[in-house]
């Protein structure tokens, strides 16, 4: 008989998909696990989030669903798959002459998907999931005040929206009373500005780096047809490029569009200040969405009522503190949403974490409280080590995308770069070579590790184009020197020279 290892208690702050995805890993291993989240049941439609707006809508990649599986519960990756829309690329829109025109751009020379998944329909599942396991408790409308992380307590305010305490049930300087809670462990999950890393900060040597870019980001929705049908193809991420702007729109459940606007912040305050010329704007800018997808007076409103929001970057090290806290998703890495990595990376976290404390024997049948302790400890700083350094190579790479979404799509290079790259990946399959898309959204392979792989790509095809270029310019000037041309030739030919000279000079 398998002896039983020592149950734990865990308190998850964060009941997003990282959190709960966290939470559930945590009690397949039998701990007791505690989940307080900021705001009301989040399954409730009427819960407002909390930068009042819906996000931007989720890409669930093999990073994600892989995290998902290794949670180890049947059926919750069917539930969660099963309301999400495959893209198999990107559709670039455009005008010329006058003439609309779409073209597709494959994500995989393999024809794998990324799946459209609406944040709402993701968190429900694992919500569900944790509300059907006995050994989980949900607390909802719970605010982490406060946490020691050397005698392991964190303490709540419990907050009823609509009710007003009564004075008598008010303490210290008119404040909710607090609720103290103690645990083995504390896992933060709760976002991009999380209380539990602005403790943990505390008690830990935080390196930290907090950028908003010059970017904001509005949402609108384009409907579906009077027949409840798709306006454009659903299984594409559409993109309409404009050097410093973008419009993306991405498939929803209800074959509707949640589409957003990506602008600096300039390009946002004069269309405040002349609200009339929006139509106008997206007529130069995004040919083709309004009015043909997006009614003027729906396009006036959703920008009028829809917030404009920054886009924040985030990187900090270490990921924890000693035993007794480790952080995941934005409160650790808040990515920008440019690789549609934010989230899979943040379930990735969790995967990572857990396959950390299995590794160092932290659920083994031998642990002793203490000793359990310690190989956790030694657990977390595994998971920093690596983590820390995946986290900062994906947010360069979302930053890096961004130039590539709103300008590279179009460029001659970038479809060049990509043919090559995908013509080796199919026709010489034994040589591992992957285009860098394919490799962070269709893999497992680290991030740090994807920027190393594709760099030596990158030298690799430079060395062949330039030894192209020498051989293809050696064998014209032979040619041209058994054969010396006249004429307008002649100066073609001399110019050749000159170039040949320049090159291996």
């Amino acid at each position: 008989m398998t002896a039983v290892p020592p149950k734990q208690k865990v308190v998850v702050v964060g009941a997003g998909p990282v959190g709960s995805l966290a939470a559930l890993y945590a009690a397949s291993r039998g701990d007791e696990v505690e989940v307080y989240e900021l705001r009301g049941d989040l399954r409730n439609p009427e819960t407002v989030p909390l930068n009042f707006t819906k996000s931007i809508n989720l890409a669930l990649s093999e990073r994600g669903i892989n995290s998902i599986k290794q949670a180890e519960r049947d059926g919750l990756v069917e539930n969660v798959l099963r309301d999400t829309i495959p893209m198999y690329g990107r559709m670039i829109h455009g005008r010329e002459g006058g003439s609309l025109w779409e073209a597709a751009q494959a994500y995989d020379v393999h024809g794998r998907a990324i799946n459209a998944v609406d944040r709402g329909t993701l968190n429900n599942a694992l919500l569900d999931e944790l509300e059907r396991t006995p050994n989980v408790k949900l607390f909802f409308n719970h605010k982490l005040t406060g946490a020691d992380f050397r005698s392991n307590k964190a303490w709540f305010e419990r907050r009823i929206p609509g009710e007003t305490p009564q004075a008598d049930a008010l303490g210290v300087a008119g404040r909710v009373p607090e609720i103290e809670v103690s645990f083995d462990y504390l896992i933060g999950a709760d976002g991009a500005h999380s209380a539990s890393r602005f403790h943990m900060m505390k008690f830990a040597r935080v390196d930290y780096q907090q950028e908003y870019i010059d970017t904001l980001w509005c949402e609108f929705r384009i409907p579906p047809t009077e027949d409840g049908q798709f306006r454009i193809s659903p299984n594409h991420l559409h993109i309409w490029p404009g050097r410093e702007y973008m419009f993306i729109a991405i498939p929803s459940a209800d074959r509707s569009f949640t589409c957003t606007l990506f602008a600096p912040s300039a390009f946002y305050a004069s269309l405040e200040g002349s609200p009339q010329s929006l139509q106008a704007s997206f007529d130069e800018y995004f040919p083709g969405v309004c009015p043909e997808l997006i009614k003027p007076e729906a396009l006036a409103e959703q920008f009028a009522i829809n917030p404009h929001l920054p886009l924040i970057s985030i990187k900090c090290k270490p990921h924890h503190f000693t035993s007794s806290v480790a952080i995941l998703g934005d409160a650790a890495h808040a990515v920008l949403p440019f690789y549609g990595q934010g989230l899979n990376a943040g379930l990735e976290d969790v995967r990572v974490l857990f396959e950390k404390m299995d590794q160092h024997g932290v659920y083994d049948s031998d642990s002793s409280v203490y000793t359990r302790s310690v190989r956790r400890q030694v657990a977390f700083q595994a998971y920093t080590n690596q983590r820390c350094e995946d986290a900062h190579a994906i947010n360069d790479l979302s930053k890096q995308n961004y130039l590539e979404m709103r300008w590279g799509v179009k460029s001659p290079l970038y479809k060049v770069r990509k043919a090559v790259e995908e013509t080796i990946d199919q026709r010489l399959p034994f040589l591992g070579w992957k285009t860098q898309y394919a490799r962070v959204s269709f893999s497992n392979q680290r991030y740090s590790d994807v920027v190393r792989a594709v760099q030596h790509q990158s030298e690799m095809l430079g060395y062949g184009l330039t030894s192209s270029l020498v051989v293809g310019l050696g064998v014209i000037s032979v040619l041209l020197w058994k054969h010396p041309p006249v004429g307008a030739a002649k100066d073609v030919f001399q110019r050749v020279v000159d170039l040949w000279r320049k090159f291996i000079a």
